[in-house]
């Protein structure tokens, strides 16, 4: 049973309010349904979202009553002309009871169990989100222990298409109880985030549901709505504009290798030659594993994201709070909590020795990345990043410790989305003087005094002149919130940067063990910056 729907159908829709009326998201050809049906996304074990109206939907038969029944709350709508109903439960309190969620119709019912209420968070991104939690490291003791019914966890098949479809498939997708047979497999930022919010909120009996939705390798773009690409003429020039012929390039490049294959095989030899991967085309995974989750309940989202856009970090200035604001708007829930992860520090498959790397002073596209992604959250409101440039590794762009990850996403959540007290980033620049050849430092978020991870003295700070050439600087801790550097190659500086590298080699930190994010000071146009 499919549920799809045209773009310009779903741009329309988004005129509908959740909370005062349903959001109608279907446009289909006449579909007669032969029983009452909840969306997948209502199984056994859901976690509903506390706090907000909460739509519920399904599928019927055109034109009969429905009833849904959860806790105290009956509320009856009629399914449209194309068998598609929904309704709006008013706002529930958190509870980890399991209920059962009912929809009536005519003559016969669906019903789901150990239904609760707490706390739902989406989880997407590319490969270092769904990296799953098995691989990862030191895992083994987290799995053995993740037995928790106040966790749940329900995954997204992956899914490519063209034309925004709000189905899932029943057979693929359920909500699964966090524990050992159901988490080896999940995402690993998604389960330690969850695992941690969770543990922060028990005293409180307040479960947590976590939708993890990801695909490694996907750029930004493929995870947003085709309206949204279009009314940008930037977007619609560069990204949709190129698919066409990306797309071409991959038809010859599939030509070549079915001709290589061809030859290796008349000549009894083994081909070992790979299948050109398909190019992403813009919004397919927005629309095969986005809008189907739409307009389920939720407090927020976690995004591990970036590596593939690397190369156009300026844009991704744009592209990242537009993708957020695209969410926003389509969900329709407000401003809704959006929690990024920082790109982890890796040397590009350059196999360098650490001293190497250390000494390397210059442009990074990966630090233009990261720079946008801290831009993001000084321009829209509930956006944060976790800094992670002390668990990557130089030669993998797959960092396994993701513990740290998932653990400094919920601080952000904690902290913003809880109030809870709790530290949730590490130190953060505010502001600089300068004296002769000295430049001094100041941060915020320092708590009882800055300090390095390893003890030594900071690394990673630069320092340039007016001739814009940065050079390595020598750094030390004075006080309980500055830092002070030189370099002995810049009489009078004028900007700094620190961590502006791929793989930056920094140790600056709070004592709550939260690194500082790289940055920088000056203004100077950066190598992916492209002036329309």
């Amino acid at each position: 049973m499919l549920w799809v729907m045209s773009t310009s159908a779903f741009t329309l829709s988004r005129r509908a309010v959740i909370g005062t009326a349903v959001a109608t998201f279907f446009a289909l050809a006449s579909t007669s349904f032969a029983e009452v049906r909840l969306h997948p996304l209502f199984t056994d074990h859901a976690v509903l979202q506390q706090g907000r109206r909460l739509p519920v939907w399904g599928t019927a038969d055109a034109g009969e009553k429905v009833t849904v029944e959860f806790g105290k709350q009956k509320v009856t709508t009629t399914a449209d002309e194309h068998g598609h109903w929904q309704v709006a439960l008013a706002p529930l309190h958190a509870t980890n009871k399991g209920m059962a969620l009912k929809a009536s119709g005519a003559k016969q019912s669906a019903e789901v169990t150990d239904v609760v209420v707490g706390e739902v968070w989406i989880a997407s991104g590319q490969s270092n989100m769904e990296f799953p939690l098995k691989p990862s490291f030191g895992s083994a003791p987290d799995i053995a222990a993740s037995s928790n019914p106040n966790l749940r966890l329900f995954t997204v098949v992956k899914r490519r298409s063209s034309i925004v479809k709000t189905d899932l498939d029943y057979a693929k997708h359920a909500w699964a109880v966090s524990g050992p047979d159901t988490t080896p497999g999940f995402s690993a930022v998604g389960y330690y985030f969850g695992r941690d919010l969770e543990a922060s909120l028990r005293s409180q009996n307040v479960p947590v549901g976590i939708i993890h939705t990801s695909w490694g390798g996907s750029p930004a773009e493929v995870w947003m709505s085709e309206d949204v690409l279009k009314n940008n003429h930037v977007y619609d020039r560069d990204i949709l504009g190129a698919y066409p012929a990306s797309l071409r390039s991959y038809h010859d490049s599939v030509r070549k290798w079915e001709q290589d294959k061809a030859a290796a095989e008349a000549k009894g030899e083994k081909f070992n030659g790979n299948r050109p991967w398909a190019p992403w085309e813009p919004s397919e995974l927005y629309n095969g594993m986005i809008a189907n989750l739409i307009p389920y309940g939720i407090k927020g989202a976690i995004w591990y994201q970036g590596e593939s856009n690397a190369g156009r970090a300026w844009q991704y200035r744009s592209l990242f709070a537009d993708m957020i604001t695209n969410w926003r708007r389509d969900w329709g829930q407000g401003d809704f909590y959006f929690y990024a992860v920082q790109l982890a520090p890796w040397d590009m498959n350059r196999k360098r020795d650490m001293a190497t790397i250390a000494a390397q002073v210059g442009d990074s596209s990966w630090a233009e990345l990261r720079e946008a992604q801290n831009y993001v959250t000084q321009t829209l409101p509930n956006v944060g990043v976790a800094v992670i440039t002390d668990v990557g590794d130089k030669d993998d762009i797959h960092p396994t410790k993701k513990g740290p990850v998932g653990v400094r996403l919920s601080l952000l959540a904690r902290a913003k989305a809880y109030g809870q007290a709790v530290e949730y980033t590490g130190p953060v620049y505010t502001g600089k003087f300068t004296k002769g050849r000295e430049v001094t430092l100041n941060f915020t978020h320092v708590g009882k005094g800055l300090k390095t991870l390893d003890g030594a003295a900071p690394t990673g700070f630069t320092v340039a002149g007016e001739d814009g050439k940065f050079h390595a600087a020598t750094a030390q801790i004075r006080g309980t919130s500055q830092v002070v550097l030189s370099s002995s190659e810049v009489e009078k500086p004028v900007a700094i940067r620190y961590g502006w590298a791929d793989y930056p080699v920094v140790n600056l930190a709070n004592p709550d063990g939260l690194p500082a994010s790289p940055f920088r000071t000056d203004s100077w146009d950066l190598t992916t910056q492209v002036i329309h």
